[in-house]
């Protein structure tokens, strides 16, 4: 296995995670203010908390390389329905390119997901068949 096979799914599951971490954490000191903003774009409020926990869960996971492919996958998931709802806007440009950041990293947790966690992870340490195939 290359240097690049070995530690470029640890680099990328490591900066995909942090982003999902960071803003988990970030939305806990005002859980009702996003719950409120979240209401502008259809979701209900009451989901505020369980975002919020799937955010730092689910970046933590990317990170730890556990059960990568799934939680890509809805990584890919969450960030594009985020992306659609709150930044689609095409008379504004810096909505559309959050939206266009968004449509990017979707890509990239897609990429994650098909490439797998990787020798570096939980998935590897467990067997799980999550690794990345080379």
């Amino acid at each position: 296995m290359s240097t690049n096979q070995t530690f470029v799914p640890l680099i990328a599951r490591v900066m995909m995670g942090v982003l999902f971490v960071m803003a988990g954490i970030g939305k806990l000191a005002d859980v009702p203010g996003f719950s409120a903003f979240m209401a502008t774009g259809g979701i209900p409020a009451f989901l505020g908390w369980p975002v919020v926990l799937f955010e730092i869960g689910a970046g933590l996971a990317l990170i730890a390389g556990l059960f990568t492919r799934p939680v890509a996958l809805a990584l890919a998931a969450f960030t594009l329905l985020a992306g659609v709802l709150y930044h689609f806007v095409p008379a504004d440009q810096m909505q559309m390119t959050q939206f266009l950041k968004n449509v990017a990293l979707t890509g990239g947790y897609l990429a994650v997901a098909a490439m797998g966690a990787g020798q570096w992870s939980l998935d590897a340490v467990m067997g799980t068949g999550q690794t990345a195939t080379a």
